[in-house]
C-alpha cells in the first residue's frame, strides 16, 4: 500500500512534462522569429542586389 501512495505522491513526472512544454513553446517561437527575419533578410538583399545592377 506504501508502494501505491509513494507512486500516486510522485511529481517528478509532472515537472518533467511542464519543463518540456515550456522548452517546446520557446523553440516554437524561436522558429517563426527566425522565419519573419529570414523573409525581412531576403528583401533586404534582393533590394541591395537591384540596386546594384541599376548602378
Amino acid at each position: 500500500m506504501m508502494s501505491i501512495r509513494s507512486f500516486l505522491s510522485n511529481t517528478r513526472g509532472a515537472t518533467a512534462i511542464e519543463y518540456g512544454l515550456i522548452a517546446a513553446l520557446i523553440a516554437i517561437a524561436a522558429i517563426t522569429a527566425m522565419s519573419a527575419l529570414g523573409n525581412q533578410l531576403t528583401t533586404v538583399f534582393s533590394n541591395v542586389t537591384a540596386n546594384i545592377k541599376a548602378s
